[in-house]
């Protein structure tokens, strides 16, 4: 029986470094399987919701090949469900990976992509805002974007403007622009505008509709993708060299910031990608006088205003306050929780030292 058009599947990438949260998020050990927020690791709780939209049985995990086993056994997905790139080439690739085999089995399929390192505690509303994003995707073969009400003027994401509304989907709107990451000035002023919203990198639409824009936006992503849609069977060296000759580009630049299809569904549920320990330690609710600790004994702490994470004997913090103080075991990490943004810096330095011991 040929499947039904609109059949809803998820996508989760889990291919990120997740650099930003260093010393915990490691090569062997990234930012999705950390178990930062109730107990529980980003990339399960995002498999959750990814059920949730499109059913256990069209959950789909882009990951590297490094980590693939790890994510099997995390998730139980059946091993045709783990797409393993053979190389990072950034979240255009993975999404097109993903579409030519979704599209493979299932040329009607609308597909959610979801990063699997978001905190997005209210799952009804989250799951009613894909559905509905699905529906305009399938009936006006559009790419559409959530986007995210800001509640303050965040550098350390995204936005997108909205423009007019769609017509024929109550709630839905144009995209006028997208903006990387602003200055503080701008975001301010972005916020007080109205008609700017955070760019969540949560995307939905059809398998149909991203191959279609790919080729319209991103012809040598298109070409690299070519053989990979049509061969009748996808071999480990055929991916590979399909990854060679594809452009390492986010999905953002490479599609989205180029179409004229694109349509935002506004939202106003918590939503945080916990990006850095400023952002981690904002959902958890630090502020000065109360510190927040997500693993280990603190001890003592008598200013307050830190996030907390120990693995050995007990920490103890005096006079200080807004620092970010990681220790992992075989790596420490004292910084001010508003300079958090910068520790690529850290990890580009210790790569280029040759300290794999510690990335």
């Amino acid at each position: 029986m040929a499947p039904k058009a609109g059949q809803p599947h998820a996508v989760v990438l889990a291919g990120g470094a997740g650099e930003r949260f260093w010393p915990a998020s490691r090569q062997h050990h990234p930012k999705p399987f950390l178990k930062v927020v109730a107990g529980k690791s980003l990339l399960d709780a995002t498999v959750e919701r990814a059920r949730r939209f499109a059913g256990p049985e069209r959950v789909w995990i882009v990951c590297g090949r490094e980590h693939a086993p790890a994510v099997r056994r995390a998730t139980g997905l059946p091993a045709q469900r783990v797409l393993v790139e053979p190389d990072r080439r950034n979240t255009a690739m993975a999404v097109g990976f993903a579409a030519v085999c979704i599209a493979a089995e299932d040329p009607g399929a609308v597909l959610a992509v979801l990063p699997a390192d978001h905190v997005i505690p209210d799952a009804r509303a989250f799951t009613a805002a894909l559905r509905r994003a699905a529906r305009a995707a399938c009936g006006a073969q559009v790419l559409v974007t959530l986007g995210v009400k800001p509640t303050r003027p965040d550098t350390g994401y995204g936005y997108i403007q909205v423009g007019p509304p769609a017509a024929g989907h109550r709630g839905l709107r144009h995209v006028r622009r997208f903006v990387e990451k602003p200055e503080a000035a701008r975001a301010r002023r972005y916020l007080r505008r109205g008609d700017y919203l955070w760019n969540a990198g949560i995307f939905i639409w059809t398998a149909r509709t991203i191959l279609e824009e790919i080729e319209a936006c991103a012809p040598d992503l298109f070409r690299a993708l070519e053989p990979l849609r049509s061969a009748r069977r996808r071999s480990a060296e055929l991916l590979e060299r399909a990854y060679r000759r594809a452009p390492s580009l986010p999905v953002d630049v490479a599609v989205m910031e180029r179409s004229r299809r694109v349509w935002t569904i506004p939202v106003s549920f918590r939503w945080s990608d916990v990006g850095t320990w400023q952002s981690l330690a904002d959902e958890l609710g630090v502020r000065p006088g109360r510190s927040r600790v997500v693993a280990g004994d603190l001890a003592y702490d008598d200013t307050g205003g830190n996030l907390v994470w120990g693995q050995g004997g007990p920490i103890a913090l005096l006079g200080v306050e807004g620092l970010a103080v990681i220790d992992t075991g075989d790596a420490l990490l004292v910084a001010r929780l508003d300079r958090a943004a910068d520790l690529r810096r850290v990890v580009a330095e210790l790569k280029a030292k040759g300290r794999r011991d510690a990335t």
